[in-house]
């Protein structure tokens, strides 16, 4: 039965996190109330979210809703802000996290309603003054916090004018660079429980590929009402998570 649920919960998860990013104030809570260890549990989730985020991006890759030149730069920078984000978190009290976490949240909750994109852009993802300090920027606060990191960079695309079915792309890439370091470290240093792992991995699978269906089939104008329940969702978590 554990299993059943593991897997449900990969499904749950990962499709919202394609969708809008913050599966994880899902799949990591859940787990931890089934009594999984906390660094096995972030392990498994670090690991399917590893897999699933290539394979979701693989998809829309070939479909050409995204090509390899506009997108391969991204992985040496948010795996670079990760690395970044992981040795500040090293030297940052968990208090200053949680306030930093919700001050970027809320920030980016409020700066939503000033642009009046809507994803409906097609502009092609280019390095530039923009692009490079927003992605090493995420990717650090994906070292230093992780929670909403999808999210953050959904509004970072969308200030860009980047379409939404090319920012998704572009998010699951990210994803996986910034997921596949510590996927690798928590296997190496034995965090694995692997039959925990593959159920959640087998969910996180089948959520991306019902992600990217609906995002192939989801109008732009109801992306930015989504991102703001989500991130709405996210602080209420964190803020809770501090409390109690």
């Amino acid at each position: 039965m554990e299993f059943v649920i593991l897997y449900l919960i990969g499904i749950i998860a990962t499709t919202l996190r394609t969708l809008a990013g913050g599966g994880g104030m899902i799949s990591l809570p859940v787990m931890l109330l089934m009594g999984i260890p906390v660094h096995s549990a972030i392990g498994a989730n670090k690991v399917s979210n590893t897999i699933s985020s290539i394979s979701s991006f693989y998809h829309l890759y070939k479909k050409k809703e995204v090509s390899l030149k506009e997108s391969l730069w991204m992985i040496p920078v948010s795996l670079g802000g990760g690395i970044t984000g992981g040795f500040i978190a090293s030297k940052l009290s968990g208090e200053k996290m949680y306030i930093l976490a919700i001050f970027l949240l809320i920030f980016a909750f409020i700066t939503s309603f000033m642009g009046k994109n809507h994803f409906s852009g097609n502009e092609p993802l280019r390095m530039n003054r923009v692009s490079i300090p927003g992605l090493f920027g995420i990717g650090m606060y994906d070292g230093l916090f992780g929670l909403g990191q999808g999210t953050l960079m959904f509004y970072l695309f969308d200030y860009m004018n980047i379409a939404y079915i090319r920012a998704v792309a572009l998010v699951r890439l990210a994803t996986f660079s910034s997921c596949f370091g510590a996927a690798i470290t928590y296997i190496i240093a034995g965090k694995i429980i692997w039959p925990v792992t593959l159920a959640l991995l087998l969910g996180s699978l089948t959520g991306a590929h019902i992600g990217v269906r609906i995002v192939e089939k989801l109008k732009p104008k109801y992306v930015k009402p989504l991102l703001r329940m989500f991130t709405i969702a996210l602080i209420i978590q964190i803020l809770a998570e501090r409390v109690f």
